[in-house]
């Protein structure tokens, strides 16, 4: 079976280089959010948002033990407050919906933050800028989040973007994703 998590970053990897500017919509237990750093570099600059102080924490702790560079700031609020925090073009973005890993299942991303966080982000992006958007449509929001996104991302204009999907089509509650390209 493909493992998601590698494939999404060799998607990724062309558009996170030294100096980028990066946003971790969702910082969850902290994997993109290191992934990030250690990319961009010293001079880059990597933010990362979660709702759940618990995930904050957990990341923080993670970056204190792993981070080669201080270039990440971590945020307890929704990505949906990103134009709160961030003011400049951002080269890369990733968006793991759903719920965080090893915690309350029951605190999950919702479509009515989803969406405009996403909107933001595309508006945001940098000339040949990306955003991976993980989607888990096993639970009920989960779906109905990946169902808005369809509509969603299917209606951007094709000179602008790019926009791809890998999603296993014989497993309908596998997890998949989009990848948003931004034109020149």
């Amino acid at each position: 079976m493909l493992n998601l998590r590698e494939t999404e970053k060799a998607f990724l990897a062309t558009h996170v280089f030294e100096g980028c500017v990066a946003v971790d919509f969702t910082m969850g237990n902290g994997n993109d959010t290191l992934w990030l750093s250690h990319r961009a570099g010293q001079k880059g600059r990597v933010y990362a948002f979660d709702i759940q102080p618990e995930a904050v924490a957990r990341t923080a702790e993670r970056m204190k033990l792993e981070a080669p560079f201080e270039n990440y700031r971590l945020i307890c609020a929704s990505h949906h407050t990103a134009s709160d925090y961030v003011s400049e073009p951002i080269d890369v973005g990733i968006f793991n919906l759903g719920f965080l890993p090893g915690g309350d299942k029951g605190i999950t991303t919702l479509r009515q933050t989803t969406l405009p966080a996403v909107r933001w982000a595309l508006s945001s992006l940098a000339s040949k800028g990306a955003l991976l958007i993980a989607v888990y449509p096993g639970h009920e929001e989960g779906r109905l989040e990946g169902e808005m996104l369809q509509e969603e991302l299917s209606a951007l204009p094709p000179k602008q973007y790019s926009v791809s999907c890998l999603r296993i089509v014989n497993a309908p509650d596998c997890p998949f994703f989009y990848l948003i390209e931004k034109n020149k």
